[in-house]
């Protein structure tokens, strides 16, 4: 079988120096809020760009975080709406529900997959405080025009950059180009913990030092509370695991593109949609996304032969039973995209020959007459 992810694999490439790491913190005695944050917050910062990295216990609570500053500094309140791309992973929409706001979804354009530009100035109103943009898949969803809206109708613009780790836009990493990004590092990330772990980028001293706190129970110092906060820390182990995968983040990411590239050139099943690449600088191949009429026949026929895949998403969220409000609503291409996606085997540690069947697999595949 052709995984997916081998994160075993992908762990043992950097064997050594995570271990070293890991050893490093237990043999410190210091396991929370400690010198391998630090580091890895400066080092982070460092190379996305911005003043601040804050970490958190994962990529939900980095958004949750960011929307619960912005009504802690009096910049949004309940019933404000915040743009995000409908066909987003929920968690991107979880954020804005937690702290008392209203999404407003927007469709996303059919070639990139990434929150359409031209739709979103017809649904900014008098209550619209940020959009959301999210990086999915690993290509950056920002545009000039997105910009010049926010600018416009002063609009935080918010990253969730959750997939999209070392993506650039113009030279500038994704992660940087808002007021703030939320950033998960799941371990089938590109840059993936050995766990749950996220962080909080921004230029905002405030915001990051509201961020710190209420993921620290809101305490600004030892004892004293000054927000209902929670406890969402990075740990120590994490942090020194991930500074170690920060240093090889960039060559992980060549060799993603190496593998989507092949990809690209090589599949020539005319029943299969290929991503379309204008720019290779703003995509990092979090994950290889196809397009097919006839999704789940692909699926079955590609696990008979030895291929691991997964659908990112199969239900988009308006049609979730936790947004039953939305249940009737239509987003036809959205829909479209969660109905035909499959996402390939994409990972630095695969080998040319598993690319290379991937591919041929992939070609000699044939719509039966009964699955027409």
């Amino acid at each position: 079988m052709i995984k997916f992810l081998d994160l075993q694999q992908v762990t043992a490439k950097y064997k050594d120096e995570i271990h070293e790491a890991v050893n490093r913190v237990i043999d410190s005695g210091w396991y929370l809020q400690g010198k391998e944050n630090e580091k890895f917050e400066a080092d982070y910062s460092a190379y996305i760009g911005t003043k601040y990295t804050v970490g958190c216990a994962n990529g939900l609570d980095a958004l949750i975080w960011i929307f619960r500053a912005y009504v802690e500094m009096g910049i949004m309140k309940a019933g404000d709406e915040v743009i995000v791309p409908a066909n987003t992973y929920i968690a991107s929409i979880l954020a804005i529900s937690e702290n008392g706001l209203r999404p407003i979804l927007v469709e996303p354009s059919i070639e990139t997959y990434q929150i359409d530009d031209s739709k979103i100035e017809e649904f900014i109103t008098e209550r619209t405080k940020a959009i959301l943009i999210v990086h999915l898949y690993g290509q950056c969803a920002y545009t000039e025009k997105i910009g010049e809206l926010c600018k416009k109708y002063n609009l935080k613009l918010i990253e969730d950059n959750a997939q999209a780790h070392g993506c650039l836009f113009k030279g500038k990493k994704t992660g940087s180009l808002g007021d703030a990004a939320g950033h998960s590092f799941y371990p089938g990330k590109n840059l993936g913990a050995l766990g749950d772990a996220g962080a909080v980028t921004t230029n905002d001293k405030e915001l990051a030092e509201i961020v710190r706190s209420v993921a620290n129970y809101g305490s600004t110092r030892k004892y004293v509370f000054k927000y209902i906060g929670r406890n969402s820390r990075l740990d120590e182990i994490q942090a020194a695991v991930l500074d170690v995968k920060l240093k090889h983040l960039d060559e992980d990411i060549a060799i993603r593109k190496e593998i989507a590239k092949y990809y690209i050139n090589h599949i020539t099943n005319p029943n299969i949609i290929t991503p379309i690449i204008k720019d290779w600088d703003a995509h990092v191949f979090h994950i290889f996304t196809i397009r097919c009429k006839y999704r789940n026949e692909l699926q079955k026929y590609l696990t008979e032969n030895g291929v691991q895949t997964i659908i990112h998403y199969p239900i988009p969220p308006h049609k979730q039973e936790c947004y039953k409000e939305w249940n009737n609503l239509s987003f036809p291409i959205t829909e479209q995209i969660h109905n035909e996606e499959l996402s390939l085997p994409m990972s630095p540690v695969m080998t040319k020959e598993e690319v290379n069947n991937v591919v041929d697999i992939l070609n000699h595949w044939e719509i039966t007459s009964w699955e027409k």
